[in-house]
């Protein structure tokens, strides 16, 4: 685990995860991808990449994000960078969530930075034929 034990009422990094990928989901982010950071950062345990095709996007992907965290429960959450419209990041703990404009995400091609073995962890079968 990437920090202190927390308090039992918080989410597990697992069960944070899967919430935050149900959030940018349901919001219709674009191109979500998880890099595993256990073991290779302290940071956090996962981060989790995601697009939105404006600022506008992003701030609602963010507003929905934030709320379903604080809804379950996770405390010391915080988001950065909404006015910029170009990239927000948003520190859940024991994941951190980086949301990009498409041209921002390609720019600064954070997830090559992690040379990281992605993890798709929405469901291909869960999307209607």
């Amino acid at each position: 685990m990437a920090r202190k034990q927390k308090a039992s009422s918080q989410p597990t990094a697992e069960a944070l995860l899967a919430l935050v990928e149900q959030s940018l989901d349901d919001n219709k982010a674009d191109d979500i991808k998880v890099i595993p950071l256990e073991g290779k950062s302290d940071i956090a345990d996962f981060m989790v990449v995601a697009s939105g095709t404006s600022g506008r996007r992003l701030d609602s992907i963010t507003e929905h994000l934030l709320g379903r965290l604080k809804t379950a429960g996770v405390k010391g959450m915080h988001a950065e960078g909404r006015q910029s419209g170009e990239w927000v990041l948003v520190d859940a703990g024991d994941v951190i969530v980086h949301l990009f404009r498409p041209e921002f995400r390609e720019h600064y091609a954070i997830e090559k930075l992690w040379e990281a073995e992605f993890s798709n962890r929405v469901s291909q079968e869960a999307w209607p034929a």
